[in-house]
């Protein structure tokens, strides 16, 4: 089932992709202490992937980040959808369930996540779904600040619209630190000022990635590079703001080695070691 306490699945994770499962089979190496999957790519699964699958949650920390659940949509809610989440959920023994603060549908599936306008009327219509889905799964969830490269309608800024949703929906916030620095770069706003404006109570965990450079003032969100310094020095910071949370590497093509991608986790390890020191050291000082 769901857990509200989300902290016990770990504080270093990395998204699972099927090209990894054999390696995962074997051995889950250190750092990884929880995965994440989209469950979509899984609930229909059966055959040695699906029994695979069902070994590693019974062995591992897993969480699920949705794809289609299209939080923003005018259309309505699948509510058969959710239904067999809650599931699949209860099945695997999955954390916690997060979304994308966007839609990706209307009258038919558009395989892409799309911008939700940032206006009063579409924060309370996205509240309300958010508020059904959690009720359905009888548990809280997540919703994830995303990349946009247009603000159609737009009435307020992203953190006024982001904060808003959250709070009116009474949900968590899944942080993606990637996708602050690149809207911070793409729409011309300062990155550590949107990330210290975020509430520190509803953050669940946080997402990191790579991205490609199109040209200087557009960065386009692929999760398929390895992660760059100014992210991980906004990763610092939002643990210096917010304190350390738990936080997830993506990586969804251009899957390296193993060997790579525990580089980029050790990573992580390392700025969550050295902010933790250094928060202790300022509660000692303070005593």
């Amino acid at each position: 089932m769901l857990n509200e306490s989300v902290a016990d699945f770990g504080l270093i994770g990395l998204g699972l992709r099927r090209e990894m499962l054999d390696e995962m089979l074997i051995d889950v190496p250190k750092p990884i202490e929880f995965l994440e999957v989209a469950p979509e790519n899984w609930l229909k699964l059966g055959g040695r992937f699906g029994k695979q699958f069902k070994q590693l949650t019974e062995q591992h920390a897993f969480v699920c980040h949705g794809l289609s659940l299209s939080i923003g949509s005018p259309a309505a809610l699948d509510i058969e959808f959710v239904q067999s989440l809650k599931t699949f959920f209860k099945e695997h023994n999955i954390r916690l369930f997060s979304e994308h603060l966007s839609y990706c549908s209307g009258e038919g599936h558009m395989y892409d996540l799309m911008p939700i306008p940032f206006t009063e009327d579409a924060i309370k219509h996205v509240a309300s779904r958010i508020r059904q889905v959690q009720d359905i799964l009888e548990q809280p969830i997540a919703i994830e600040n995303v990349s946009y490269y247009g603000a159609p309608g737009q009435q307020m800024t992203e953190l006024e619209f982001t904060n808003a949703v959250l709070e009116e929906a009474d949900c968590k916030l899944l942080l993606d630190v990637n996708n602050i620095y690149v809207n911070s770069i793409n729409h011309g706003y300062n990155a550590e000022q949107f990330l210290a404006e975020l509430p520190t109570k509803r953050i669940a965990y946080g997402h990191v990635a790579g991205h490609y450079t199109e040209a200087e003032d557009l960065l386009v969100d692929t999760h398929g590079a390895p992660v760059i310094d100014p992210v991980w020095q906004l990763l610092e910071k939002a643990y210096e703001v917010h304190g350390v949370f738990p936080t997830l590497l993506e990586r969804d093509f251009n899957i390296p080695p193993m060997s790579e991608l525990l580089t980029e986790l050790k990573t992580i390890e390392a700025l969550q070691q050295t902010v933790s020191k250094q928060n202790q050291a300022r509660v000692k000082h303070s005593a």
